[in-house]
């Protein structure tokens, strides 16, 4: 699954010679992740569980390629490590990621808690323990951690949702100070809301159990936010190659709500 050579992306931009690994990168802000580093001059590897979407992106963009790997499986991420072991990955974006259910925590069945945590939490662990001696071993690199302002706010009924991503909050600032001193920086990036199909679905059920409009059930949310809307994917692709230009960030967790608020 390599990359054709028909992108209108060339490279020459500030991540020009390095590589990235994003983890379930075949779609949504994955995908909008990639296309950001791949369009900053950096090469794309990308995972996720399905081959389609990986060989799709991978065919559309040049520097890009992709692999087939379920994070929460040990063995499957070794072999990921492995199969990648002569490739400086000098970037790690850890976005993939469940919703899980949405439910009273009292009904929510244990596998489908279990889930969450093994592709949000321990996903990202084993992402981190496979690449992380290599970087430290030359001294640089940058790790990214998607987490969510979920991880931080109220959100009823997501309780599992909101708890991962709280620990993947935990983990990166934990981590950035087990590695920071080799020269890592470690950093979460928490998104808001992100504009897309998820939402548009969230606003039509909102409509119908309020009895309201999809226009005033909308409304209703971005009123919440300091800009009056949600963040774009887009916008989370700019900012992680935002992040990745800033040598002195370790250890922090930036939110891109659009100014959300609880």
């Amino acid at each position: 699954m390599t990359g054709s050579p028909a992108s209108v992306h060339v490279a020459g931009g500030p991540l020009t010679g390095r590589t990235a690994l994003v983890t379930g990168g075949g779609t949504g802000l994955g995908a909008a992740i990639t296309r950001a580093l791949q369009a900053s001059g950096a090469s794309v590897v990308i995972t996720g569980r399905r081959a389609e979407p990986l060989d799709t992106l991978a065919t559309e963009l040049d520097r890009v390629e992709g692999r087939v790997c379920d994070v929460a499986d040990p063995a499957a991420v070794a072999a990921l490590a492995t199969d990648l072991a002569d490739r400086e990955i000098s970037i790690v974006i850890n976005n993939a990621g469940v919703a899980g259910p949405v439910a009273p925590l009292t009904e929510i069945d244990v596998d489908a808690w279990d889930e969450v945590f093994d592709i949000n939490v321990r996903g990202v662990f084993l992402v981190c323990r496979a690449f992380l001696p290599a970087m430290v071993a030359r001294g640089t690199g940058d790790v990214i951690n998607l987490a969510s302002v979920s991880g931080k706010r109220p959100l009823v009924r997501r309780t599992p949702y909101c708890a991962s991503k709280m620990a993947v909050i935990g983990l990166t600032s934990t981590l950035a100070f087990e590695v920071g001193p080799a020269g890592v920086n470690v950093n979460s990036l928490s998104p808001g809301p992100v504009a897309g199909p998820r939402m548009d679905r969230n606003f039509t059920l909102e409509a119908a159990r309020t009895g309201t409009s999809y226009a005033e059930a909308e409304q209703a949310f971005v009123s919440r936010s300091a800009l009056g809307r949600m963040v774009t994917e887009e916008e989370v692709g700019a900012a992680a190659v935002a992040m990745l230009a800033m040598p002195g960030l370790c250890g922090s967790d930036v939110d891109l709500s659009a100014g959300m608020v609880a």
